[in-house]
């Protein structure tokens, strides 16, 4: 029997402590598998590759057939060593997963071998019990045969910076990405005139400072009353161009122009293939360039006039006030907009996703154990990923840090051999 847990010590920065694992396999009846062979001598294996388990002079041979077909159980008996009738011979199986899920199988004669009725449904990773009877006597045994498992301390999980959450209904959407900027809004924007022509007699704002609505700015000598009259800001914000001095005579041209830096949007090029599935109030993911910097808005205006050069159309996205402490007028952004969605019974962060022998898996978290699930997927945006099999909704699984889990189950040993 191989232990359920070998407890080592894992690298300094993670502190995990990770569990001895056993395993599971290919075609049972075909050599292990290259790279998932458990060590020599975990258990007694018999001339089909299987497990040996005896009692006396009876023993069976457990073996998980998968060439071509989905994995099965097939069991051969043995007398001193020598097949015997799989007739005279009655097998109950029982698998106890993690989390507590019991699969039971009974098994029927074929050829020389008992097959169990039934898929053996991944992660073959379980604890074993097998009860036979045969000539009047009963046998039972019970051994673990984990993979893609370990044990990790909860102290250690939140060091690697491991979370979790359980999964359940979401919204999964088409996507289209495109490049864009982020711009102030007209309503942002106003310009200081002198109302009169006349002589500038004070400029009372420089270039880069804050103002706010009603603010004095300038005081302009009129030319036809010579009367001084007082200029003040049209709106809240921040001086941007200075473009006159003292003793300039104001005429049309702006005197100051302010930009409000919280009255953002972002600027996105539609290209004629995505123009019709463009809308407003559409949900958009805008991204800084580096992706460290994520925020959603909605779709407040697409401008009906096309330029003439790309020939792309000018979608803008309403930014939240908050969005100024990252983001600055003329920054390139990246933006995915949801130009559909649907919402599914069950799906899991895209971000948790990580690739386990030929599968894709996340890791589900059962007190302080991690296990692989393998997936069955659908539709999939960088957020979420719809899941169609081989998780249950609810189940607690791994969000952030799974790679740390992958890379301690592949450190111990993880097998796929039966």
């Amino acid at each position: 029997m191989i232990p359920a847990q070998s407890w080592r010590l894992a690298p300094l920065a993670l502190l995990l402590a990770a569990g001895l694992l056993a395993g599971c396999g290919k075609g049972a009846e075909a050599p292990a598998e290259p790279g998932h062979a458990v060590a020599a001598g975990d258990y007694e294996r018999g001339p089909h590759r299987g497990r040996m388990l005896r009692d006396g002079d009876f023993a069976l041979e457990m073996t998980i057939f998968e060439d071509g077909v989905p994995p099965e159980f097939h069991i051969y008996a043995y007398r001193k060593d020598k097949p015997i009738d799989p007739k005279a011979v009655q097998v109950s199986v029982e698998l106890i997963r993690l989390g507590g899920r019991v699969d039971r199988f009974v098994f029927a004669p074929q050829q020389d071998y008992l097959r169990g009725a039934g898929t053996v449904v991944e992660p073959h990773s379980f604890d074993v019990k097998v009860r036979a009877s045969e000539g009047g006597r009963t046998h039972q045994w019970s051994y673990a045969s984990y993979e893609g498992r370990t044990t990790i301390a909860a102290e250690a999980a939140r060091a690697g910076g491991v979370a979790t959450e359980k999964a359940g209904a979401a919204v999964v959407g088409d996507l289209i990405d495109m490049a864009g900027r982020v711009e102030v809004t007209p309503e942002g924007q106003g310009e200081v005139r002198a109302w009169y022509p006349g002589r500038i007699m004070a400029m009372n704002a420089g270039l880069g400072q804050t103002v706010r609505r009603g603010q004095v700015l300038a005081r302009v000598e009129s030319s036809n009353s010579l009367q001084t009259y007082s200029i003040p800001a049209p709106i809240g914000g921040v001086i941007v161009q200075k473009n006159a001095n003292v003793g300039d005579v104001a005429d049309s041209q702006a005197l100051y122009a302010i930009a409000d830096p919280t009255k953002l949007h972002a600027e996105f090029f539609v290209y004629p293939r995505d123009a019709e599935k463009i809308r407003v109030g559409q949900s958009v993911e805008v991204r800084s360039l580096s992706g460290e910097t994520r925020l959603r808005a909605p779709v407040e205006a697409i401008l009906p006039t096309a330029d003439v050069a790309s020939q792309t159309l000018m979608a803008h996205v309403h930014l939240p006030p908050g969005a100024a402490a990252s983001f600055r007028p003329g920054m390139g952004v990246e933006g995915s907009f949801q130009v559909s969605a649907k919402s599914v019974p069950l799906a899991v962060r895209t971000k948790a996703l990580q690739r386990f022998r030929d599968f894709t898996v996340v890791f589900a978290k059962v007190g302080n154990t991690y296990e692989v699930r393998m997936l069955e997927l659908g539709a999939q945006t960088p957020e979420w990923t719809e899941v169609l099999g081989g998780l249950e909704p609810g189940t607690e699984y791994v969000t952030d840090g799974a790679f740390l889990i992958r890379a301690d189950i592949e450190k111990s040993g993880a097998s796929h051999d039966h």
